[in-house]
């Protein structure tokens, strides 16, 4: 660390960019998460989540993998697509951002037009396999 005040100077080493596999992945992976909101079927979604993902919504509820797959449960999409999707991978990590248009109902029926971003970020587990481990949306003001 630098003197406080002064400039830290970070290198960093710069590989060429992966092949496009991960991303592909990765991507697919989001598809199917969407399937998941689109069906109304959350037994879709559930693999793709880490046991301990953190998930911040829109509105800045905090929720567990739990919480996350009741509300897909709970709700009824009568419709939800992806635009803009871009992945990043880092090593074993990836960045996918996004952005979400969806309509439905909430669990106590009442009508929701969702426009927001979101950043997902994955890990390839110790298994092979990439799921989720940190989820964020933040609504788009029209």
């Amino acid at each position: 660390m630098g003197a406080p005040g002064l400039p830290v100077t970070v290198a960093c080493n710069v590989t060429s960019p992966p092949s496009g596999g991960t991303e592909k992945a990765v991507a697919a992976l989001e598809q199917e998460w969407l399937q998941g909101q689109k069906t109304n079927n959350p037994d879709l979604v559930a693999p793709l989540l880490a046991d301990k993902i953190v998930v911040t919504e829109a509105d800045g509820k905090v929720s567990d993998k739990a919480g996350t797959l009741a509300f897909y449960k709970s709700t009824k999409w009568d419709s939800a697509e992806y635009d803009d999707v871009k992945v990043t991978v880092f090593g074993d990590t990836a960045i996918a951002v996004g952005g979400f248009k969806g309509k439905g109902t909430d669990a106590m029926g009442k009508p929701f037009d969702n426009n927001e971003r979101w950043t997902d970020t994955w890990m390839k587990m110790p298994s092979g396999k990439w799921q989720c481990v940190a989820s964020h949306a933040s609504p788009i003001k029209m």
